[in-house]
């Protein structure tokens, strides 16, 4: 059945309602039926055996065999050390060991437990904090040399 807008702007309300009755008695009847199959697959799904869940299984561990491995990733040379402790170390990489967090919280400084002498250890906090204030004392003057141009 082909009904054009043109056509459908033709009929009378009566029309048009016995029209919507018929359609939606259809459209019932149509989801009724997607309901029984799908209560039907779903049925059907319930009633897998022992064995066939097994061979899922099976199939599940090999696709996990079959990832990809991960990525290595180098050793960190430790920057941080528990002077109580000193085979406790930390990399400064992932959360803080508990020993460093009491320090911490203690009043301590996690400068305090840099390890001397390492190549590996980045600047201090101190160094950082010093160099960030020598570029925003530069904002201004930064600023005030683009809006003079």
């Amino acid at each position: 059945m082909n009904l054009s807008t043109s056509k459908l702007m033709n009929l009378s309300v009566d029309e048009l309602s016995a029209l919507y009755d018929r359609i939606a008695l259809v459209l019932t009847r149509r989801i009724e039926n997607e309901k029984r199959k799908l209560e039907q697959t779903l049925h059907n799904l319930r009633r897998i055996s022992v064995a066939d869940c097994s061979l899922v299984r099976r199939t599940v561990r090999l696709a996990d065999v079959q990832r990809k491995p991960r990525r290595k990733y180098p050793p960190v040379q430790p920057k941080y050390r528990n002077p109580a402790d000193r085979s406790q170390t930390w990399a400064g990489r992932g959360k803080q060991p508990k020993w460093l967090v009491v320090q911490l919280k203690g009043g301590k400084k996690i400068d305090d437990f840099l390890i001397k002498g390492n190549p590996a250890r980045s600047r201090s906090s101190a160094q950082a904090a010093d160099a960030s204030c020598e570029y925003r004392a530069q904002i201004p003057q930064f600023c005030a040399s683009i809006d003079s141009a």
